[in-house]
């Protein structure tokens, strides 16, 4: 008699958000995205501390890696936990992280630049000048959810660089 065959990974893996606290604990940044006011600016505001802790130790290079590597987590984590998500769920902010981590990468490691990135973020993200906003309304699953934030984090980042060249 032959055993039966083990499942695949794929149906052997638990269901969209069982078993997985840890995927919404990143989805939601520990949880900043669980604020029941303004959990974007909360999860922004979280992601402030480790993207100085990263920007001292790697480097402002260190910081877009991490940033793009986040990036790619979320989606995939969003993928996971939300799947055929058409819109963005307030409580995840992973995306929100990564797009003002892209921004802070572009400034140096003190807090006015800190503070100038982190407002130029946000008000892009807020506002979704073309084609953020085009992206985040066709764009669905965790990629749309990720994309319009790493697109403002650009943009903020592009200010950001334009303001240190002209600034002493």
């Amino acid at each position: 008699m032959t055993e039966p065959a083990s499942p695949s990974p794929a149906s052997s893996s638990p269901a969209p958000g069982a078993g997985a606290p840890w995927r919404r604990l990143v989805l939601s940044w520990v949880g900043c995205g669980r604020a029941p006011v303004a959990p974007g600016t909360l999860g922004t505001l979280g992601a402030l501390p480790v993207a100085w802790l990263i920007h001292a130790w790697a480097g402002p290079w260190g910081l877009g890696v991490a940033a793009a590597g986040l990036f790619v987590v979320g989606w995939r984590l969003i993928d996971r936990e939300v799947p055929g998500a058409d819109s963005d769920p307030g409580w995840i902010v992973v995306d929100e992280v990564a797009g003002v981590w892209l921004a802070l990468a572009t400034v140096p490691l003190s807090l006015p630049w800190y503070a100038a990135a982190f407002a130029l973020f946000r008000l892009f993200d807020i506002w979704k000048p073309w084609p953020i906003g085009k992206l985040d309304r066709e764009v669905g699953g965790g990629l749309g959810v990720m994309l319009d934030d790493v697109l403002a984090g650009l943009y903020a980042a592009g200010i950001a660089l334009i303001a240190r060249a002209a600034l002493p």
